[in-house]
Order: C-alpha cells, then sequence, then structure tokens
C-alpha cells in the first residue's frame, strides 16, 4: 500500500488531497505546525498528524507532498531528498491523481471555491459520483473533498504559485480575472499570463467555461477562440453573448423569501431554440447567480440535464466561510465571509443587503498581507458602502514580515459614515458587545484568523 505523507496538511488544498487519498485506500500521514480544523478532520478520517516537522515524521513515506508555504529548507523535505523520496508541490500531484478521470477545473480570482462546491454537488444530485476537491468545506457534503466512483473529476484550480498548471483538464471555468496575490503576481500582466497557460492545457475536444461579466475573464475569449477552444459564456448581462456562440444567461431575476435569487436561465448550447429553466437559489447574492449559471455551462457541456441541474441547485447550502452562518445570539445572526478582495467584500455585503435589506449590517474586515493591502488600497476604501458600520483590525501579515504600516490608513481614506480602526481582535470583540443591538447582522470578512471573533462575539452575547 502507498504510503504518501503531506507537509502542510493543516490547509485546506493539502488535506483534501489527503483526504481523497485516504478513500482511495493510500496510507496517509503529514504534518503542521498546530492542529487545525482540517487537519484534525483528516486525523479522525484516519491519517498520522503530526504537530511540527521533523525528520523522523517521514518514515515510511513513499511519495512527499509539501504545500507552497512550505520552503526547500523545511527538515522533512530535507529528509525525503536526502532518502531518495520523490517530494512534489500540489499542483504536481494533483495532475497524477486526475489522469484516468474526466477533469473539471474552475478556477478564477474570485467564486472558485463556491462554483466548485456547487458543481459537485449537482453533479452528485445528477448520480454522477464525481469526485472533487475544494478548497472549503462543501456544506451540502460536510467535507473538503471525496473520492467518488465515477469519471468526474471537479477541482478548485488555484492561481497561487501556478498550482493550477499540474491539471489537465477537459473542461476548464474561469470565472473571474483581477489582480490579485502580488507577492506572487507582480502585475496583472503576469497573472493573465498565468490563465493564458491554463487556457493553453485544454485539449482540442475541451470546453471553456467564461464569465462574460467579469472584464478580465471575457477579455480570454477572443484567445481561447483563436486557438480553437470551444467556449461557452455565461452572465446576468446577456448582452455581452455577441462575443461567443454558445451561452448561458440569466433573466428576470428577483430576491426571494429563502434569501437568495430567482432566475430564469437560458442555454443555446444544445438547442438552437435556447432551453429555459427556473432557478430558485438559497445561497445569497447576485455573484452566485453567475456560480449557478457556470454550474449550468458545465452541465451543458457534458450533456446532462439541464432541467435536473437546475433543480439541484435549489438544494445547494454553500461553502464553509463563504457567508456561512456561525449562529445567533442575543437577536444577532453572526456571519464568517473568506472575503479579502475588494470585490469579494463588495460582493459579500451586497448578498447581505440583498437578503436583509431593513437590518443594521456590521462588516468586520481583517486585512489579509500587506502587498494586497497597499495594491488595493483605493479600491478597498470604497468596498464597505452597504456596511451601516465598518471595523477595521490590523493587517494579516500572513506569509510576509512584518512592515511599519497600519490599517488605520485605509480607515483615515474611507469616505464611510461610520467607519473605525480597531487593531487587536480581543479589543473589536469587546466593541462589537458593547454595541451589538437585536436584529443586528454582524459579518466577519477575514483569511486570517479573524473569524475567532465569530466564535467569542456568540459566547459574549450568549452570556449577555
Amino acid at each position: 500500500m502507498t504510503h504518501v505523507h503531506f507537509i502542510g496538511i493543516g490547509g485546506s488544498g493539502l488535506s483534501a488531497i489527503a483526504r481523497l487519498l485516504l478513500e482511495s485506500g493510500y496510507t496517509v500521514s503529514g504534518s503542521d505546525r498546530t492542529l487545525t480544523p482540517f487537519a484534525n478532520e483528516v486525523r479522525k478520517a484516519g491519517a498520522v498528524v503530526y504537530i511540527g516537522h521533523h525528520a523522523r515524521n517521514i518514515a515510511g513515506a513513499d511519495w512527499v507532498v509539501r504545500s507552497s508555504a512550505i520552503g526547500d529548507d523545511n527538515p522533512e523535505a530535507l529528509a525525503a531528498r536526502q532518502a531518495h523520496i520523490p517530494v512534489y508541490k500540489r499542483a504536481d500531484f494533483l495532475g497524477r491523481l486526475m489522469s484516468d478521470k474526466i477533469g473539471i477545473a474552475i478556477a478564477g480570482t474570485h467564486g472558485k471555491t463556491t462554483t466548485t462546491a456547487m458543481t459537485a454537488w449537482v453533479l452528485s444530485e445528477l448520480q454522477c459520483d464525481p469526485s472533487f476537491i475544494v478548497g472549503g468545506v462543501a456544506m451540502n457534503f460536510g467535507v473538503n473533498a471525496r473520492a467518488g466512483k465515477g469519471e468526474l473529476f471537479v477541482i478548485e484550480a488555484d492561481e497561487y504559485d501556478n498550482m493550477f498548471l499540474g491539471l489537465r483538464p477537459q473542461i476548464e471555468a474561469v470565472t473571474s480575472l483581477e489582480h490579485d496575490h502580488p507577492d506572487f503576481f507582480p502585475t496583472f500582466q503576469a497573472m493573465r499570463q498565468s490563465f493564458e497557460s491554463f487556457i493553453a492545457l485544454l485539449p482540442p475536444h475541451g470546453a471553456l467555461i467564461v464569465c462574460m461579466d467579469n472584464a478580465g475573464a471575457a477579455e480570454l475569449i477572443p484567445l481561447a477562440r483563436n486557438a480553437g477552444k470551444n467556449v461557452i459564456g455565461y452572465g446576468v448581462q446577456s448582452e455581452n453573448t455577441v462575443n461567443v456562440s454558445q451561452w448561458v444567461v440569466a433573466r428576470e431575476m428577483k430576491p426571494n423569501q429563502r434569501g437568495g435569487f430567482d432566475f430564469i436561465a437560458v442555454s443555446n448550447v444544445k438547442r438552437a431554440s435556447g432551453g429555459v429553466v427556473e432557478v430558485s437559489l438559497q445561497v445569497p447574492g447576485k455573484h452566485n447567480v453567475q456560480n449557478a449559471l457556470a454550474v449550468l455551462a458545465i452541465v451543458e457541456a457534458l450533456g446532462l440535464s439541464y432541467e435536473k441541474a437546475a433543480q439541484a441547485l435549489s438544494t445547494f447550502v454553500g461553502a464553509s466561510r463563504r457567508f456561512e452562518l456561525r449562529g445567533e445570539a442575543g437577536g444577532v445572526s453572526v456571519f464568517d465571509d473568506y472575503a479579502h478582495h475588494p470585490t469579494e467584500i463588495k460582493a459579500t455585503l451586497a448578498g447581505a443587503r440583498a437578503r436583509y435589506p431593513d437590518r443594521r449590517i456590521w462588516a468586520i474586515w481583517q486585512p489579509h498581507t500587506y502587498s494586497r493591502t497597499h495594491m488595493l488600497f483605493r479600491e478597498f476604501s470604497r468596498a464597505f458602502d452597504d456596511a451601516d458600520e465598518v471595523i477595521v483590525t490590523e493587517v494579516y501579515a500572513s506569509r510576509e514580515p512584518q512592515q511599519d504600516f497600519t490599517s488605520a490608513e485605509i480607515v483615515n481614506g474611507m469616505s464611510h459614515r461610520s467607519a473605525r480602526f480597531i487593531a487587536m481582535l480581543d479589543d473589536a470583540t469587546t466593541y462589537l458587545l458593547e454595541n451589538l443591538s437585536p436584529g443586528d447582522i454582524l459579518v466577519v470578512l477575514s483569511a486570517g484568523d479573524a473569524n475567532k471573533i465569530c466564535a467569542d462575539v456568540l459566547k459574549g452575547l450568549n452570556e449577555r
């Protein structure tokens, strides 16, 4: 039995691969600095998980896989090379996993986690039993990965560290393309070139699904068509269909009583006269209408039931940390969201406003990395219009060294009527507990550790 060891098993990416291998009969071990929730779930599923990195942890391993955050000087990576054990990055290893499957890779600056989870759920409801890897917990399944028995493999295609260039998909979706990860992509052009290379991976018989509403993604359409790729566009702005011969578009969108949107999805992919289905979502926001259209386009490309897919979308409940309701206490609803880019923040808060038009919305934002915060300074300062109250905490440095910069500078640049800087998370929690009122909506926006505010606020409200 093949033994695979993961360095950094506590992250969403490697833990998903580890879970899939466990379900496929592999022996799995791994290490990380702390026992994260992802690492704990993999441990409960049967993996041996070590806290801390040490050369002895790789004993018995046939292959070693390391995360992008693990350097060449890691003691386990060094020990593996000295023992002539192959050491893979995530991108290299994922290509091996997908080699005998029909790969569906979902990429984009925003929306890829939810769209991947949504695709996996719909294909499962269509009895395809797909394998999948998602960058968060798919709430309908309760896990971030699964080894299905069917021929389809759905994967979130992460652009960071060019992970997605190791994949070999037959269907690709690009939900959006905006500049992000400046620590890896110094310019937007560098990022676009990676997406162009991603599209070049498609075989002649493959299909590219592109959001026509996003300018960066739409600009990839002529490139793909000139390369002879089969392109299906999707979007809520149907006039953009002039750029593609095949499309899936939303019409007659309106908020529903479930907190999402109802709409008519029209497709001309399989029918010259157009296929028309009614869709009712329970996940909030117009951005999730776009995500649902991407799924319907994928279903059309696969030749599966458009009508049954529309029905399955109505039962999709979301992905973890994507406007995830963490609890209610004292009349306050507390949501956790992973948004860390201005476009994502605006979409999340717009979805919250559409669901709760008459309630006071608090947005608590923890900036993620100095490079992103500097690069998108102006866009961040304008991203909070749909919130009534805004609190900005100090920057979460993540993989970057500490800098002489404070988030207070962003607050000073905001024109928002009620925005304040509170550096420490505990102080922000204290302020919230002193000022939250019944009926309020609290949305914590963080790709770092500020989501602890959700649990702390709920605990405080219950005690109060």
